[in-house]
């Protein structure tokens, strides 16, 4: 198993597949998962000859379950050492949902700045702002999060079971059939992780405010969103962010939940790559 250390001394677990030489793709997954979310996206890519990476965020799947940290600056930074570490330059970073949020704060104050980030892509992804402030009016309440919190406390396991049992892969959609086996897998992946990293995490996703960070990049973005994403509302996220962005493109799909990755590979991947070899 692959690690790297970081400033702070925490150990972040990371895939590295693929030829050293080929064109790096990056992969930053959502809350409260792990790198094995994105194993239909590594595999299509690495069968095309690219480079793949992904890490597993602090607090979460095979990385250190450390106390401190469990926010966007430190998500970036840690982000940073992995692309640092190996050396990765022209990297193309794909992230979902919090791992969207990862995506353009890292790109921002890193991936920019050290001319390391090529293309950025925001899938489901939180920013600009998920809760309900003066200033974003239309972002969900706090309930809906404090609830989030209370449910982890309560029974962390039952929890990780009802999301991807129901809205993140729209299974409790009529004429939705579940799919045991992703269900069970996403609650594999949060089980590794941290409970103290997931409790924290659900501020860092819902109370960080990412409009600067989008207004700051100017790379090539590709903002993709299920129409029918129950976790994170299209009109409080994909549609802003591109707004925001210098250099933004929307993509929405009808019909497609917050897990669309995962239930719809078929489709995201084509897009993904034509976005890539564009």
């Amino acid at each position: 198993m692959a690690f790297v250390t970081t400033k702070d001394d925490v150990e972040i677990f990371y895939k590295d597949w693929g030829p050293k030489d080929a064109r790096p793709i990056m992969f930053h997954h959502g809350w409260p998962l792990s790198s094995d979310d994105w194993d239909a996206q590594m595999l299509f890519f690495l069968q095309r000859g690219f480079r793949v990476v992904a890490h597993d965020r602090r607090g979460h799947g095979r990385s250190g379950q450390v106390s401190e940290g469990h926010d966007m600056d430190h998500y970036a930074s840690d982000a940073f050492a992995v692309v640092e570490a190996l050396d990765l330059r022209n990297v193309v970073h794909i992230g979902h949902s919090t791992g969207g949020g990862e995506v353009a704060r890292y790109v921002a104050k890193y991936g920019q700045p050290s001319s390391r980030a090529a293309k950025a892509v925001l899938v489901g992804a939180v920013p600009p702002l998920m809760l309900r402030t003066e200033a974003n009016p239309e972002g969900l309440p706090m309930e809906v999060f404090d609830g989030f919190r209370t449910a982890l406390t309560t029974n962390r396991a039952q929890f990780f079971r009802d999301v991807p049992g129901g809205p993140f892969y729209g299974f409790n959609r009529d004429g939705v059939n579940q799919q045991e086996a992703v269900i069970q897998n996403w609650w594999r992946q949060g089980m590794m992780g941290s409970a103290k990293a997931h409790y924290e995490g659900i501020k860092a996703f819902s109370e960080t405010d990412q409009t600067e960070d989008l207004k700051s990049i100017t790379i090539p973005t590709l903002v993709l969103h299920g129409e029918d994403d129950q976790i994170v509302p299209i009109a409080d996220s994909a549609l802003k962010s591109v707004e925001l962005l210098a250099h933004g493109t929307l993509k929405t799909y009808p019909g497609f939940s917050h897990g669309m990755l995962t239930v719809n590979a078929e489709v995201l991947n084509a897009d993904l790559l034509a976005f890539v070899e564009s």
